[in-house]
Formats: structure tokens, sequence, C-alpha cells
């Protein structure tokens, strides 16, 4: 893994994500977005943002709006599906406006908690969510 954890602000999706210039305290990174920026990780696959007001009305400018394929939420694909922004997220996990105020704050962006992270995992389930519960647990995270 990375050394440098702050390292993840030159890879590309979080380029993208910055070229958008959407206000910070508007959007969540979610997905594994938070393990990569913590340095857990080599490889997001993509960028999961959740996003509010003037950040959600920049993403719903620049892209196609379709439903989202885990939840009632609305997303915008950008970057050819390097960054998925999406309106909500998983409803048990509280409002959008909760997500983003309880948000870890890394280099000035707003990721979701780990306990999100970790949750979120555990209920999509997939092959790569399976793997990412076993390095949050690594690094002493309680995952499910």
């Amino acid at each position: 893994m990375r050394a440098d954890a702050m390292h993840f602000l030159g890879h590309r999706y979080f380029r993208e994500l910055l070229s958008l210039r959407m206000p910070p305290g508007d959007f969540v990174i979610c997905g594994s977005g938070p393990l990569y920026a913590r340095g857990w990780i080599d490889d997001p696959s993509d960028l999961d943002i959740v996003a509010r007001g003037a950040a959600w009305k920049i993403a719903a400018r620049l892209g196609p709006i379709e439903g989202a394929p885990y939840s009632a939420a609305r997303r915008v694909p950008l970057f050819g599906g390097d960054l998925d922004v999406f309106d909500d997220w998983f409803p048990e996990f509280g409002t959008v406006d909760e997500l983003i105020d309880r948000a870890d704050v890394l280099a000035g962006l707003r990721f979701v908690t780990l306990d999100v992270v970790a949750t979120t995992k555990l209920m999509m389930g997939r092959d790569r969510d399976r793997a990412h519960l076993q390095v949050l647990r690594a690094h002493g995270h309680p995952a499910p």
C-alpha cells in the first residue's frame, strides 16, 4: 500500500472529482473511497459520491440522471463511470445531511465513517466487499 495516505489526491478519480469544483461541504465520498484514501487498498475501482445542494446541481448539469442500481437514489455517472454521484445513499444509514455532517475529513474532503463503509460492504456482499471487510478488520475496525 501507499506510504503517504494523502497521495490519494493524485489518483485520476480524485483529480476528476476535484475538477468539478463542488463545494466540499455538500458531498461525501462513499464505497471504497474511504479505504483508498487511508492507503488500505490499492484501487477504489471508482468513486461513489453522495451529494446535496450545490454539489448535486453541478453533477446533474454534467450528465444524465439515472436510477441507482441498489437503491431508490438517483445517480449521475461521470468521466466514463469513474465517478457516480448520487443524491442519496442507503436510507438505513441516515439522511444525506447526516452522512455528510458525520463524515471523516481527510485532506479537506469528506468520507463516510468506517462504520458506514463496513455496513455497506456487508450488505452488498460482493467478492470485493468481502475482501474490503477483511481489510477493515486487519486495520482494527470491528467490521461486522
